[in-house]
């Protein structure tokens, strides 16, 4: 083989090297491309996973308040006017009885009225825990303190001691057992929701005992004693007359 024929057969080298790197080069990038493109469709893929997550998890959110909300407003807009405000007015009475009751306990001189504190706290705690549970299913909140007007009436008799309070006491107590048993009676009547009519209903016998017992701690007015006393005379005044007119 002459020079010529060598050189040739380089330059034929040559070329088959530099045109075997030029495809090898252009496969790579080739390659690289593809691996980048497929990368970015999968961070593309992920990103749109997490954001419709994100999304969905956002919407569940909102959906479980709502419900929340609706559940409550549910159960309030289930109740009248009339009914709402008998539970409060209940729950507020049935505090101060309790409270009462204990006051009644430790200043209390007669045994009567000491006996009828402990049944106010008796009675009154009991029907204020079922008082609880109704207003609760019917998604009512109800208040867990007297209001000041209350507690001012409470301030006003625990100044008093002894027969002072007895007579106080007393007064107070039957008062508002006759207010109650009125309101009891109404809403057991006229309530329009049926298990807050059965809770008044429920509830009335123990309160007319209640108004009862309260009756017994007042003294009848001493005016009315001798009423009392001046007909029974004039009555026996007059059996007496007829009895000697009599042959």
């Amino acid at each position: 083989m002459n020079n010529q024929q060598l050189i040739k057969s380089a330059h034929i080298w040559g070329l088959a090297v530099l045109l075997a790197c030029g495809l090898w080069a252009f496969a790579g990038t080739e390659l690289q491309g593809q691996q980048n493109q497929n990368q970015n469709q999968n961070q593309n893929s992920n990103s749109n996973a997490n954001s419709n997550m994100a999304h969905n998890q956002n919407a569940n959110m909102r959906a479980n308040r709502n419900t929340g909300a609706t559940g409550e407003q549910t159960g309030m807009a289930g109740l009248s006017s009339q009914d709402r405000d008998f539970l409060m007015d209940a729950a507020m009475g049935g505090m101060m009885e309790v409270q009462l009751g204990r006051w009644a306990m430790q200043l209390g001189a007669s045994d009567a009225v000491k006996q009828f504190g402990q049944r106010m706290v008796d009675d009154h705690s009991k029907t204020n825990t079922e008082l609880m549970t109704l207003a609760s299913s019917k998604g009512v909140t109800l208040p867990t303190e007297l209001d000041k007007k209350h507690q001012e009436e409470v301030r006003k008799l625990t100044r008093l001691t002894g027969a002072e309070f007895d007579r106080a006491y007393a007064k107070m107590m039957l008062s508002d057992h006759n207010k109650d048993v009125s309101e009891f009676e109404k809403q057991s009547t006229k309530g329009a929701d049926a298990d807050v009519k059965a809770f008044a209903t429920t509830a009335l016998p123990t309160l007319k005992e209640h108004q009862q017992m309260a009756q017994a701690l007042n003294p009848a007015p001493e005016g009315n004693t001798n009423s009392s006393n001046r007909n029974m005379n004039s009555n026996s005044n007059r059996n007496m007359n007829g009895n000697s007119n009599r042959p």
